[in-house]
């Protein structure tokens, strides 16, 4: 029954690799399932050559703290994965009944902007349709208590973005990202919702019939289990991959404490863009901190941010190089 979740890819869509199968895909989130074990050391050992047999065998070849500890955590369990498999069949079974498909780093459909981060997560549930030149995309984020000046700064942004081709990349909360969403939308863009809970909820509630808008001219993206709910912790992991996702971040409006920020100082850190709005360097110290100390971008008009952007084959050229030298070095 789980097999017809996986389909080969159509057009410029992605999808799972029929090439891996969903024995594989279980195995792995099996693994995810043991307690306390880091998911970005899982998904760097398991897209390595021959990684997933190896992590089945308890060998875990990064010589890092969480690696370590993660190594005994997967070999104590190995006796009792069957019943982590059926736990993960269960969620799997969750999302296809709600129309979500799987992705995981062992198939070629992963997000090639994604796959060259360290953090990145072993798996991605979505609804919609991801597509290979989704690489050409920008997150475009800011406050949840926006101001009219930031909501227009932000639909105007991200329909110039649409205009040169670039997916928008946001993560469906209020303010900022319901802007660029809804902005996308209303002009028959492509746009991406990276977020924070299980693919089965929708948070927040009022976004309900916005997630439903996305899902049909773009994806909804969660690196959850489909039932999660929402938590403290899930949020900062979401930037992570909201970052990880795309080739830079545009902050329209944040303050010093805002989530916005720190996926800024995120992007940055994945040696991706940080693109700041002219308007909010001028107004916020961290801001202006980070265009003259961490190497962000001012920007002032929508060329300051896609002269950055490389295409879609470019992206998968970087990819494929990460991926190659990690067979060079095993």
């Amino acid at each position: 029954m789980i097999e017809r979740m996986f389909v080969a890819p159509k057009g410029g869509s992605v999808a799972a690799d029929a090439r891996t199968s969903t024995h594989d895909r279980l195995h792995l989130l099996a693994l995810c399932m043991i307690e306390g074990a880091n998911w970005n050391v899982l998904a760097r050992e398991a897209q390595r050559p021959e990684g997933l047999g190896r992590l089945l065998a308890g060998k875990i070849a990064e010589d890092s703290r969480d690696g370590r500890a993660t190594g005994d955590l997967v070999r104590a369990a190995l006796d009792s994965l069957d019943e982590r498999l059926e736990r993960a069949e269960a969620e799997v079974s969750a999302a296809r009944e709600a129309g979500a498909q799987l992705v995981t780093v062992l198939d070629d459909g992963y997000p090639s902007n994604l796959r060259v981060v360290p953090k990145l997560p072993p798996f991605l549930f979505y609804r919609g349709e991801l597509r290979r030149d989704d690489a050409r995309s920008v997150a475009v984020v800011g406050t949840r208590r926006a101001s009219e000046e930031g909501i227009s700064r932000a639909r105007t942004l991200a329909q110039l973005l649409v205009d040169e081709g670039v997916t928008v990349i946001s993560g469906l909360a209020k303010g900022i990202d319901t802007a660029a969403h809804s902005a996308v939308l209303d002009v028959g863009g492509r746009t991406i919702a990276v977020v924070g809970t299980g693919i089965l909820r929708v948070y927040p509630k009022e976004n309900a019939e916005l997630a439903e808008r996305i899902v049909e001219r773009g994806a909804i993206v969660s690196q959850f289990w489909p039932t999660a709910p929402p938590t403290r912790y899930s949020f900062p992991m979401r930037n992570e991959v909201m970052s990880g996702i795309s080739q830079g971040t545009a902050v329209i409006e944040a303050s010093d404490t805002s989530g916005a920020k720190m996926q800024a100082r995120i992007a940055l850190e994945q040696g991706k863009r940080a693109f700041l709005m002219s308007s909010l360097v001028t107004r916020e110290k961290w801001a202006k901190s980070y265009i003259e100390k961490r190497g962000a971008i001012e920007v002032h008009s929508v060329n300051d941010v896609v002269r950055w952007l490389r295409s879609a084959e470019q992206v998968e050229m970087q990819s494929s190089q990460r991926s190659q030298l990690e067979l060079d070095l095993v």
